[in-house]
């Protein structure tokens, strides 16, 4: 009985953490290129009483064995990177990613992050840069005289001086893929940092080399479907109560057999 009181408590720990991890997605339904996180569970380890196939007698032996499991744990986490809804912004400035592939922005320390996040804005030098100011890597500057920008799918960016005036180009946009995204580290304000499981970033053109197209004046929404949250939430609900019972029933047990010894 002690036993479904510990198996049981696992049971509600692990549907907690499902419950914080519903609540974090659906807090973050409207931050720009948010990916929704997902909990994977695994068992714990068991007490093994027989052995399968341990020996009964001369040529027999045990079918099945006897084994006792001892809860539940949560195995990771991971981040899902399903293409969220592409939506209007009307800023020339903004990009939407439409395909797999990263921004890469430039910290105060120099340190590199990357991102899905793609409201740019000009700062005082003419840089693109996040709302946090971290500028866009490799650098993109605007000129102070254009009228008009226009990024195209491919990060071709051509600029406009006078409205009768001809496109001029200015540069290219750069976008980095990784072989394993889900193993990039989350850093908060929509930045991931990579790491030995999501391997090297590789640099590439927009619409090259396993990379999206870029789609001037839009934003990727999040990827989080809330009615599917909503479900999900009402089932680690339903699971917590069922273990919270399963501890409720061991206590009882446990008072009636203090209740004999008296």
């Amino acid at each position: 009985m002690i036993r479904a009181l510990m198996t049981a408590a696992s049971g509600m720990k692990v549907q907690q953490m499902q419950v914080d991890t519903i609540a974090n997605n659906i807090a973050n339904v409207n931050t720009t290129g948010f990916k929704k996180n997902e909990l994977s569970f695994r068992e714990m380890l068991y007490e093994t009483i027989r052995d399968p196939g341990a020996p009964t007698a001369a040529s027999q032996m045990t079918p099945t064995g006897l084994q006792f499991g001892s809860g539940s744990e949560i195995a990771g986490s991971t981040k899902s990177f399903k293409q969220g809804e592409v939506a209007p912004t009307g800023n020339e400035y903004d990009m939407a990613i439409t395909g797999p592939g990263f921004f890469r922005v430039r910290l105060g320390n120099g340190e590199y992050r990357y991102t899905r996040d793609g409201s740019f804005r000009k700062d005082g030098s003419n840089s693109l840069v996040t709302s946090e100011g971290y500028p866009l890597d490799p650098p993109v500057q605007i000129p102070p005289d254009a009228i008009t920008t226009i990024i195209g799918e491919d990060g071709t960016i051509n600029i406009l001086k006078s409205d009768s005036g001809l496109p001029e180009a200015l540069t290219n946009i750069s976008m980095f893929r990784f072989s394993n995204p889900s193993g990039l580290k989350a850093q908060g304000g929509n930045l991931y940092s990579e790491t030995a499981s999501s391997g090297q970033p590789q640099q590439a053109t927009p619409g090259s080399d396993g990379t999206g197209l870029l789609k001037q004046g839009y934003v990727e929404r999040s990827n989080v479907q809330v009615v599917d949250e909503l479900v999900s939430l009402i089932l680690a609900q339903r699971n917590y109560e069922i273990n919270s019972r399963a501890i409720k029933v061991s206590d009882e047990m446990l008072q009636q057999v203090n209740n004999m010894i008296r």
